[in-house]
């Protein structure tokens, strides 16, 4: 992704060629800053409080900081503590867990003064990995909205997609917005309906930064007008992300997927997930039941950072003082209302079968 005529990744080795830097995500879409981390400490940091996000970039930040603690201290306590720092940081995102198996694995049978080398080398494979993986999810959703335009006679394929599953959320490309990006750049006539995504409103503030910054004719919509937009055909199919799939197709996303997958279900609405094989937890069969749902502070309810017309950056009570606020920060879709899920190895009915028809080593 370019931002003033700049390529960016999401997160990438600084200079020193230890510490990483990183897009504070906090401070989108008003301010564009980077934030260096040093630290383990400091990745755990950036990851609960949301400095990065999405489910792929939680996974690559948490490898850095585990090579980051182990520069400091190679030792195996030095690898169970950075561990057990970093994996209970978000709990929702299995991505992870995944990362940092992937980092321990790297450095379990080698002697402590080569584990930090290690450590580093499997981190920047996981980000260059990633980076891999959400371009071949672009490809192959690309063509489920070529078959769309096709059916339109080459006419606007409106695209709903709910938070942010996009550059930001990724190492580079995104998962559910990687597709649209190609379509755009391919020539095809696309425009994308942005659910808000309260309450951090990650789909007004960095979805639409994005589709802004790579020229997506877009419009930000309230969470709660997408079913409306189905009912009157303007909605041509879905797509969003995930921070945990199980094994029988059941998807955890940001709070409010579920609803919208029931009004597309309702009215006919092709309702897609995009995701990489980490996201898949193959351990999981039932996610309503076994899909631990992060709680977070009621104060993003309760409260809205935005933009004053003098150009300051504050935030605000929008609630009523005293009531209370409950925060789920996800939900899950059942298997049922998803139409497809698009992987990097093709897409695929949202079931067991389908999943290891093109997982079949996970059989």
């Amino acid at each position: 992704m370019k931002i003033a005529g700049k390529h960016y990744r999401t997160i990438w080795l600084a200079g020193d060629g230890w510490s990483v830097e990183v897009i504070d995500q906090t401070k989108l879409p008003f301010r564009f800053e980077t934030v260096a981390l040093k630290s383990a400490g400091e990745a755990a940091h950036a990851i609960r409080d949301m400095l990065v996000r999405g489910a792929p970039l939680i996974g690559a930040t948490a490898a850095y900081g585990f090579a980051m603690a182990l520069r400091e201290d190679g030792s195996d306590e030095s690898v169970e503590a950075a561990y057990e720092l970093l994996v209970q940081t978000r709990p929702t995102a299995v991505n992870l867990k995944w990362a940092l198996d992937q980092m321990a694995q790297a450095v379990k049978d080698i002697p402590v003064a080569e584990r930090a080398a290690a450590a580093y080398a499997r981190a920047a494979k996981i980000c260059d990995d990633d980076v891999e993986i959400c371009r071949r999810i672009g490809e192959e959703g690309l063509s489920i909205i070529r078959a769309l335009s096709t059916g339109k006679g080459g006419g606007t394929v409106n695209i709903l997609t709910h938070c942010n599953a996009g550059w930001l959320a990724c190492v580079d490309w995104g998962t559910a917005l990687a597709p649209i990006y190609m379509a755009h750049d391919a020539g095809l006539r696309v425009h994308v309906w942005v659910d808000e995504t309260r309450p951090r409103n990650q789909g007004a503030s960095l979805t639409a930064f994005e589709l802004h910054a790579h020229g997506v004719p877009h419009t930000i919509i309230p969470d709660n007008a997408g079913g409306h937009l189905m009912q009157h055909g303007q909605v041509d199919m879905c797509i969003v992300g995930t921070d945990r799939t199980t094994a029988t197709g059941d998807v955890a996303n940001k709070i409010g997927t579920y609803l919208k997958a029931l009004a597309a279900h309702d009215n006919g609405v092709p309702f897609y997930v995009a995701l990489p094989h980490t996201t898949i937890d193959w351990s999981l069969e039932d996610g309503v039941a076994g899909i631990e749902i992060e709680t977070r502070s009621a104060r993003e309810v309760t409260h809205m950072t935005g933009q004053t017309g003098e150009g300051a950056i504050e935030t605000v009570q929008i609630s009523s003082p005293g009531s209370a606020a409950l925060n789920y920060g996800f939900d899950v879709t059942p298997a049922r209302l998803v139409t497809g899920l698009i992987t990097e190895r093709g897409t695929c009915p949202a079931s067991r079968d389908g999943l290891l028809g093109l997982y079949p080593e996970k059989g």
